[in-house]
């Protein structure tokens, strides 16, 4: 079904009686499609999980090219859609000039900041999750190499991949993380090949455990990680069944609950800024019978004094975003 005939669907079920319009949310996934095994599906799954509690129905639009973005946006606005969510920093721009024009209309962005009053910014402390990920890979290294494999170079993985450093060198000081990342597209978010080659050639620089925090290029660093006998570590959703015994752990980005939340306050959606870390339940590591065998009591033990130690304050995670920088590599 094409991209126009799926927002006039949309607009068609929007719209009852001689005009009017239920308050539907709506859900705008990012490219790589809401299937992704990443964060994508983590965001289809917060609005699935909402759907299933209250038996409401919501629209969803998965876009096919970056021109698509303020489309949707404004074809859900007029169909009456409230709140708007959106999955994906990218949609900053197209954002930027929609909220203005349907300030009746409450929107949420994931993964960057728009100031408008009816948005709410939803952020996570990636960087926290990450350094617990970092301190299992550390833990589970023989060689005391390990490996992160980032999608598009931008800020925000940049951050992911500080996070893990600070963790991993928190472990083993002298632990030495190697790091690509996949492009500087955003087709880097969704090339499982690239993503292989770049964990072929961490393995062959001694990475024995690799991190990938690259969307849909991730399915290719777990899979040849698996192939060649190395762990990979998931991201955004638990990536664990993938490969079970395999695949460490996963850090998890609720993107999820960020979802449901949204749609569960509605048209009451409370705007504004909105961070999800540790503290609140926003991000952390998975742990499930499909890993069970590679985490140790005391692995596990030591990350969660982290978790709590970091949640408390106590322990502080460099934020890359703060300022472009990471005080260790």
């Amino acid at each position: 079904m094409t991209f126009m005939k799926k927002l006039l669907g949309a607009t068609t079920a929007l719209v009852v009686g001689a005009g009017a319009a239920i308050a539907e949310p709506a859900l705008i996934f990012d490219l790589g499609g809401k299937f992704d095994k990443s964060f994508n599906e983590m965001a289809f799954t917060g609005a699935k999980r909402w759907a299933d509690e209250t038996g409401n129905s919501f629209r969803e639009i998965e876009l096919q090219s970056e021109a698509q973005r303020e489309q949707a946006l404004r074809r859900f606005a007029e169909a009456g859609a409230n709140p708007i969510v959106m999955a994906g920093f990218a949609f900053a721009s197209a954002l930027e000039t929609v909220a203005d024009e349907y300030p009746d209309t409450k929107f949420a962005i994931i993964d960057m900041v728009v100031d408008k009053p009816n948005v709410r910014s939803v952020v996570f402390n990636e960087h926290e999750g990450s350094y617990l990920v970092g301190m299992m890979a550390a833990q589970a290294s023989k060689s005391g190499t390990v490996g992160f494999i980032g999608g598009m170079d931008i800020p925000l993985i940049r951050k992911f991949a500080c996070g893990y450093v600070q963790g991993a060198k928190a472990v083993n000081p002298n632990a030495t993380v190697i790091q690509n990342m996949t492009g500087t597209t955003p087709a880097a978010w969704n090339d499982p090949v690239k993503g292989s080659e770049l964990t072929k050639a961490q393995i062959a620089q001694g990475a024995d455990v690799v991190y990938a925090a690259a969307g849909g290029t991730g399915v290719g660093v777990l899979q040849t990680a698996a192939d060649e006998g190395i762990l990979s570590i998931g991201v955004d959703s638990n990536q664990n069944y993938m490969h079970p015994g395999k695949v460490l752990t996963s850090m998890m980005k609720r993107v999820d609950n960020a979802v449901y939340d949204a749609f569960t306050q509605g048209e009451n959606l409370e705007t504004g800024f909105n961070v999800m870390g540790l503290s609140n339940g926003g991000v952390g590591y998975a742990m499930d019978d499909n890993n069970a065998s590679l985490v140790s009591a005391d692995m596990q033990a030591a990350v969660d004094a982290a978790a709590a130690a970091i949640g408390a304050g106590e322990i502080t995670v460099h934020d890359y975003m703060s300022d472009n920088s990471c005080p260790v590599e």
